[in-house]
Order: structure tokens, then sequence, then C-alpha cells
């Protein structure tokens, strides 16, 4: 039975190549994208066993549309930055192409997807974790909203779930407050309470609660809890 691909990357010439040299070899491919929207929309329906990811692409990147697959196949991602490889094997990516690659190191990329337990890491990267985000994209149903850092107002969680709070409206997102925590700027966004992240924009003041606790209270009237320890971090970032 073939092995079943969806190609993703918003240059024709790319996509082609892959095709090229999959061809003749017992891979099917299923599905082209020139976004992350359609890229979501396509591993829906199609159900690929593996995916060649772009990272730079229009409207939402690769990662970002990775985070809006539920049960993501085996990736491996096709990108012309080298930057971007520690990020890619926190998304367990098979393998990462750098472009343009050769024959040979295709094949290469191939036989890890067949042999996933001697994958190597062949691409040298940073000690860097996280890159800091600019947006964060939010799918609801067939629904993809794209909400820019400076819109959200806090941050809340939810069990397994993270309730971003932005102009009013409210997202779910299956992510942590963790990973938000060490990927959104400090500068701007601090962590007040293990239940809250708060953009410090939001803030017009913080009431006495308690002994050693705090409200925070937002432009939108909202009342967050805050920590000794979250607001030891919250005096810092607005120089009380």
């Amino acid at each position: 039975m073939s092995t079943r691909v969806v190609i993703i990357d918003d240059e024709q010439p790319a996509r082609d190549i892959v095709k090229l040299f999959l061809h003749g070899v017992d891979y099917e491919v299923v599905g082209e994208c020139k976004n992350g929207f359609e890229g979501v929309k396509t591993i829906a329906e199609q159900k690929p066993d593996l995916v060649f990811l772009d990272i730079q692409m229009p409207k939402i990147d690769g990662f970002e549309m990775l985070e809006l697959v539920e049960d993501p196949p085996s990736i491996i991602f096709c990108t012309a930055y080298d930057e971007y490889a520690l990020k890619a094997f926190e998304h367990n990516a098979v393998d990462y192409l750098l472009k343009p690659f050769t024959k040979d190191r295709f094949f290469e990329a191939l036989e890890k997807v067949k042999n996933p337990v001697s994958q190597e890491k062949s691409v040298e990267i940073s000690s860097e974790c996280h890159q800091e985000l600019e947006r964060i994209a939010v799918k609801s149903g067939d629904k993809i909203d794209i909400i820019p850092l400076d819109r959200i107002e806090y941050l809340e969680s939810q069990d397994d779930y993270v309730e971003i709070h932005s102009s009013g409206k409210k997202y779910l997102k299956q992510q942590t407050m963790k990973y938000y925590e060490s990927v959104l700027d400090p500068a701007l966004f601090v962590r007040i309470h293990r239940r809250f992240i708060v953009n410090i924009q939001e803030v017009k003041g913080l009431e006495k609660y308690g002994k050693e606790t705090y409200v925070a209270i937002l432009k939108n009237n909202d009342r967050l809890t805050v920590s000794a320890t979250g607001y030891v971090r919250l005096k810092e970032v607005l120089n009380l």
C-alpha cells in the first residue's frame, strides 16, 4: 500500500521538485496546497501518512498550521531557512530539508519516515528553545482566527487548554500556560498567577486582596487574581 503524501508549499516549483523525486516510488501524492489554510483542510480530508511542509507561507506559517491539525501525520519540513530547525524538531519533525536539497538528501529523509527509531538530527541547530510569537492561530470548527498579540487581553488556564481573551471574545487553544509563558514577549506578557498571563497594556490598576495577593483590574473591567510572585513580576515590568 502506497504512503499517502500531501505537499504544502506556496511555491509551485518547490512542490514540483517533491513530486519529481517521488515519481516511480511507492508514494502517492493525494494533495497539494499553497498555504496553511488549505493544508489544514486537506490533511483533515485526506488523512495522509506524510506531509512535506514549508515554513514561511502567506496567511499562516507551517508551525501555526500544525497547531491547528488534530493528530498530525509524519512531517518533513522543507525550507530555505535553517534558523527554524530546533522548533521543527520540537514539533516532532521526521526531518528538516534545507532548500535546495539533493535527491540523495531527499531519500535520506524518506528513510527516516520508514525507520523513525534511527532518526538523526542532520541539521546543526542553535540552543535557543523557542522563538517569540507574533500572533496566535485558533481553529474553531471549520473557521480559523488569527489573533494579533496586541489584541490579547489575557490568557487563562482551562485544564488541558488555554482560553485566550481578545476584544471581548474567548478562544480555546490546546496548549499549556508554560508554553505561552516561554514564547510570549516577557516585556508585554506577565504570568501573574498559575491561572493567568496578562497583557500589561491592558492593566489599569492593582488592588490589595487578602494578605499576600492582589487583584489586577483590566481596561475591560475584568478582575484577575495576582499571586505574591506574580505581583513581584508585575511590579518589575510596570516599574512600580
